[in-house]
């Protein structure tokens, strides 16, 4: 269920700069982007775009992926400056072990992993930036999202049963839904509440895009 409301911001987008991971380059370096007084790495486009292709077997353009580091420059900014915890070791592992499990099989989820060129190292690294990530805006705008009693009727009816029966599948009752169905629901409103609050907030910072736009 949570499947069918990923946060479009945090599911296939959410990953943390690679600014302080150990990358080995291939290519000469140089700035992408300026926010206020930080700087976007071309590297650091090109380790999004490697996760990318680890997980869907394809990475977004160059400039669709620099887009994605200054949301997540913003979030991380914000979370920094509150003081936000990080996550534990043992949140980081069970991200990890969920993240494995999303593949058919080890030997899968090791060859995608080895074909994309990153290290477990650096998956790791990024796995914990996104749980930092994700759990600032949780926490920053799940409190604020209601969900009205007629909108997960209107969700199971008009998505989960459909759905169920596309696959040929009994669906479940509006009582067994309920739950993951409300918590779909309250995803989506962060989502929608996140994007308005980083669009906001882009507006008020001084970016300067350096990146020529040329092929990755």
């Amino acid at each position: 269920m949570r499947g069918l409301a990923s946060r479009v911001f945090l599911v296939s987008l959410l990953i943390v700069s690679a600014a302080g991971l150990l990358v080995a380059q291939q290519i000469v370096d140089r700035i992408a982007a300026r926010v206020e007084n930080d700087i976007i790495l071309l590297s650091d486009i090109r380790v999004l775009s490697r996760y990318q292709q680890f997980l869907d077997g394809k990475s977004e353009s160059d400039a669709q992926i620099l887009d994605r580091l200054i949301d997540q420059w913003m979030v991380r900014t914000e979370a920094d400056v509150s003081r936000f915890p990080h996550p534990s070791d043992t949140e980081i592992d069970g991200s990890l072990e969920r993240l494995r499990k999303s593949f058919t099989s080890a030997e899968q989820y090791e060859a995608r992993r080895k074909q994309s060129g990153l290290s477990e190292g650096e998956l790791r690294g990024i796995v914990a930036a996104q749980l930092y990530l994700n759990s600032y805006l949780d926490s920053r705008f799940r409190p604020a999202v209601q969900v009205d009693p007629k909108a997960i009727e209107d969700f199971y009816e008009n998505t989960i049963r459909p759905q169920a029966k596309g696959r040929g599948q009994e669906p479940p009752s509006l009582d067994a839904a309920h739950d993951p169905v409300q918590e779909a629901l309250v995803e989506r409103g962060i989502n929608e509440q996140a994007e308005k609050w980083l669009k906001e907030s882009r507006a008020r910072l001084h970016i300067e895009i350096l990146l020529d736009g040329g092929s990755k």
